[in-house]
């Protein structure tokens, strides 16, 4: 049950769902000369990458606050090198960002989840985690929550972080700025797997990621005006735009935390030597 741990959700205020996942529908392929395909009917997509080239593609709507869903199945073995992403994104040099990326790694050894937040073109908010399945052997359901409030990552259902609106004490939040769901397959073995210690093994191409259930509960934004009321839904009681985590999903993320978190900037005091970020002290 994907929502177990979250608190009810009523959809009366949803103005986009996608009852069920249409590819040709929803995304276009915007790159990869061939390397990205959508089969079945619509309802598989699968992105490529060979020593020539990466492939991506990217949501035709674009979104200010919504719930994006998307069941995704890793390239399996010697993944090393290779980073496949799910993402939100606007353009612009001051962009806001909320990234999933997946970093490959050597047979056997496990996928590193890097997560992160930006806003106005500023990051540097990276939590990482090691997975407690195989995402390789079958789809996994990967969620990206975000909302006035809160953006919550979670993973089949179980949040694994939470970034909450801190503007209280001067972190930056998206919030203004629309976003698309971009993902992507590219070679970055300069820094993937063990820093860029391991390379991607070509003999091993082309590396293939699968993607399938696309869903968008959002407000979608055209024409500079969102299709939800009064813009942000703020005060809309039980919805995604006001969901938080319940006492239940909040003990399901420490788990995570404390068992598969690898990394967390809020505890890197060597990167923040004069200090950590203010949201770190504030939570």
């Amino acid at each position: 049950m994907a929502h177990s741990y979250f608190l009810p959700l009523f959809l009366s205020l949803i103005v986009i769902s996608s009852v069920s996942a249409n590819f040709h529908r929803d995304v276009e392929i915007t790159w990869g000369d061939g390397r990205g395909q959508i089969t079945n009917n619509g309802e598989l997509l699968t992105l490529s990458l060979d020593k020539s080239s990466g492939s991506g593609f990217q949501s035709k709507n674009e979104y200010l606050f919504g719930k994006i869903d998307m069941q995704m199945k890793l390239v399996p073995g010697n993944s090393a090198g290779t980073v496949t992403t799910l993402y939100l994104k606007s353009p612009g040099t001051t962009w806001d960002e909320i990234d999933f990326e997946f970093l490959g790694n050597l047979s056997g050894d496990p996928y590193t989840l890097h997560t992160n937040v930006y806003t106005q073109g500023k990051g540097d908010k990276e939590q990482q985690f090691k997975l407690w399945f195989d995402p390789t052997a079958d789809f996994h359901t990967y969620t990206i929550l975000w909302n006035p409030q809160r953006i919550i990552f979670t993973v089949d259902g179980t949040p694994i972080r939470e970034f909450k609106n801190m503007e209280s004490v001067g972190t930056l939040f998206p919030k203004n700025q629309p976003m698309r769901m971009y993902s992507s397959l590219w070679n970055a073995d300069d820094w993937a797997t063990r820093g860029g210690l391991v390379k991607t093994d070509w003999s091993k191409a082309p590396f293939t990621a699968s993607y399938r259930g696309f869903n968008q509960e959002a407000c979608v934004w055209s024409n500079g005006k969102s299709s939800c009321p009064n813009g942000s839904g703020q005060g809309t009681s039980g919805s995604w735009l006001s969901q938080e985590l319940d006492s239940t999903a909040q003990e399901r993320m420490r788990w995570v935390q404390k068992n598969y978190m690898i990394y967390n900037y809020c505890t890197d005091t060597k990167r923040f030597p004069q200090g950590l970020p203010k949201e770190c002290l504030a939570a």
